[in-house]
């Protein structure tokens, strides 16, 4: 069994900006190149990672900024004001959803209702003023994002929206000047709709992805809050006390009548019954001998 030595810890961080599961990957290729590290690992859904090593966490934190993304140190006191901040930051992108819609609502109906007949369209002025906000204030995000990949020397979704939505704004600002420019006779077709209604549809996934991933960490921290925070691990033929987070693989933990299972395992040696109710759904005990499996959380 390998022991860590004094220089060597485990650090744990909350990360911001991560998108899906490439996100994840340039993270940790980014930690795994820090000299020191053993492990690496970044929990996509609760936005956390974690490095094991003889590593600082300045070094971390630096690491992951040159992935591209931002981290701090992750503190037990924060949790409460964490979840505070993540539904402070749901409401946010429900709003900037909301104002993006109503923005770009008018931009969009002229062009449904014009293969009835109805001519609406907007004067290209008017378009630019409703495109402006959403492409600049409610886009920004994007803009910063990619600004971050690129830095990264990587590619992301946010790059491709930013450079799509803007050829689209630019190109209509270029028609709208030529038009000016030859008296309002040369109108070529504008393209405002297009970027602004790109930018709605992103942002609304944003939105349902940020309320799926905030359902879905609640759900796992509900899950690790029946885990115990210490375990007795037998060692040199005694029985020492220690938390959760510091046991490794190979470590023999003893289990008492009535306690709950620490970590998951595999029993090594007695019988028992164990109420697995509240991970798995069975109602009743399950027995347990050496060679089964068991779940951190069950009683």
């Amino acid at each position: 069994m390998s022991v860590m030595s004094s220089a060597e810890k485990n650090i744990e961080v909350d990360i911001e900006g991560m998108t899906c599961a490439s996100c994840v990957f340039r993270i940790e290729k980014s930690l795994g190149k820090l000299s020191g590290v053993k492990e690496a690992s970044v929990n996509l859904a609760m936005e956390t990672g974690r490095v094991s090593g003889a590593v600082t966490e300045d070094e971390v934190i630096r690491a992951i900024g040159r992935a591209g993304y931002k981290a701090k140190v992750k503190v037990e006191s924060r949790s409460s004001r964490n979840v505070d901040e993540k539904e402070s930051t749901l409401r946010r992108e429900r709003n900037r959803l909301l104002i993006a819609a109503i923005l770009t609502v008018p931009l969009v109906i002229p062009m449904l209702l014009e293969p009835f007949g109805i001519n609406l369209m907007l004067p290209g002025s008017i378009q630019f003023l409703l495109a402006l906000p959403v492409q600049f204030w409610l886009g920004a995000r994007f803009y910063k994002a990619g600004w971050s990949a690129l830095k990264a020397r990587a590619g992301n979704m946010d790059l491709l929206v930013a450079i799509g939505t803007t050829a689209a704004f630019a190109l209509s600002i270029y028609f709208l000047w030529l038009n000016r420019q030859h008296g309002g006779h040369s109108m070529q077709h504008l393209y405002f709709e297009s970027a602004s209604v790109i930018i709605t549809l992103v942002l609304l996934g944003k939105y349902l992805e940020s309320k799926a991933k905030q359902q879905t960490s609640a759900a796992i921290k509900a899950l690790q809050a029946l885990r115990p925070d210490t375990a007795v691990v037998l060692r040199d033929g005694g029985e020492l006390e220690l938390s959760v987070d510091d046991l490794k693989l190979g470590d023999r933990v003893l289990i008492r009548p009535g306690s709950r299972v620490p970590v998951d395992g595999i029993v090594v040696s007695g019988e028992s019954q164990v109420d697995e109710s509240l991970i798995t759904g069975e109602s009743l005990p399950v027995s347990k001998s050496p060679g089964d499996k068991v779940t951190g959380g069950s009683v």
